[in-house]
């Protein structure tokens, strides 16, 4: 990318969401962003964050390095919800990207979309690394932001799957969830059900991204021999982890931070057995017999926002999008 010294490429939100990019492309740069934490080529250090003592918000800073890349970044973001009151929500993010080849600043992006898009591209990735070979249905918990995209990807991901059903439990966010779908599959449904056990017991594939507040819990003696259940959010009882016969991860270390409402009642956290960089490198299997029930843990990786930031940062150049402001002259 062309850059100086002086300057940096501002992208704004509808910049953003302007840009062209393929699901396909998607998968690809996030796993391309994944491999090189297996050998210490990139780096995704634990988050900082601070929060008021009326937990009214909540901001934190992710640092990191693609190696692949060569590019380091920032991701910032700040949230404001004193009310618990999704009217009422304020949610900011920001990347700034810097060429570690070249030493040169690259871009300042509103980061929102990518957020978006680079945590269901990791459920997916995870799901078409751990899903058993037959899988053919999958549940979907949760309609939020990270739920939208979440089976237009996992389809792209595995596009043997043959039954999407979705629960929620907010009206405006089923019909997002479902409208969105229809915009990448126009041939496809998506099944809504209001019992999210039954539709558990029938699923090969969970992914729990709902908000604390979801009354869906799924326990462990729900999920059929071969599930994969993936958590992002919400939606899923500690059970299917503690209960788990292999325990993936994207990172241990910050599973064992933010996992806090998985601890088992003596005080326990299950360990995790693999973290999915070292699946997606090849290293190790992410399943090793079809019948075992497999636990995910995602947590956010900065660097799937860096790589993705990245390739958006290009595709705007190409686009012609974007603004130049001369920020240190």
């Amino acid at each position: 990318m062309e850059a100086d010294d002086k300057s940096l490429r501002i992208l704004t939100r509808r910049d953003v969401d302007a840009i062209d990019i393929t699901l396909t492309d998607v998968l690809d740069v996030v796993a391309q962003a994944i491999r090189p934490l297996a050998d210490g080529t990139s780096a995704n250090p634990a988050k900082l964050s601070v929060s008021p003592p009326d937990n009214s918000s909540v901001s934190y800073a992710m640092l990191g390095r693609d190696g692949n890349r060569q590019v380091v970044a920032i991701r910032a973001s700040y949230r404001h919800d004193p009310h618990q009151d999704r009217a009422q929500l304020r949610h900011y993010t920001t990347l700034t990207l810097y060429d570690d080849a070249a030493g040169l600043p690259l871009a300042l992006m509103d980061c929102g979309r990518i957020g978006s898009l680079r945590t269901p591209a990791v459920s997916a990735l995870m799901a078409r690394a751990c899903a058993a070979p037959n899988a053919r249905t999958a549940l979907l918990i949760g309609t939020g932001t990270t739920a939208r995209m979440a089976l237009p990807l996992l389809v792209t991901a595995l596009p043997d799957l043959e039954r999407l059903t979705l629960f929620g439990t907010h009206p405006d966010g089923i019909s997002a969830v479902c409208e969105q779908f229809a915009a990448h599959f126009p041939n496809r449904k998506v099944e809504v059900v209001t019992d999210v056990r039954a539709a558990a017991k029938e699923a090969d594939i969970l992914i729990g991204t709902a908000g604390p507040t979801t009354p869906a819990a799924v326990e462990s003696g729900w999920l059929k021999p071969g599930a994969l259940s993936v958590l992002v959010g919400y939606g899923l009882a500690p059970s299917t982890l503690h209960r788990a016969d292999r325990v993936i991860a994207t990172s241990a270390e910050q599973m064992a931070h933010t996992g806090s409402d998985l601890v088992h009642p003596d005080g326990t956290l299950r360990p995790v057995d693999v973290e999915l960089a070292d699946i997606l490198s090849g290293r190790t299997a992410g399943r090793t017999r079809p019948t075992e029930r497999i636990f995910a843990y995602n947590s956010g990786l900065v660097v799937t926002d860096i790589a993705l930031g990245h390739r958006f940062a290009e595709l705007a150049l190409e686009q012609n999008l974007g603004t130049e402001i001369p920020l240190w002259k």
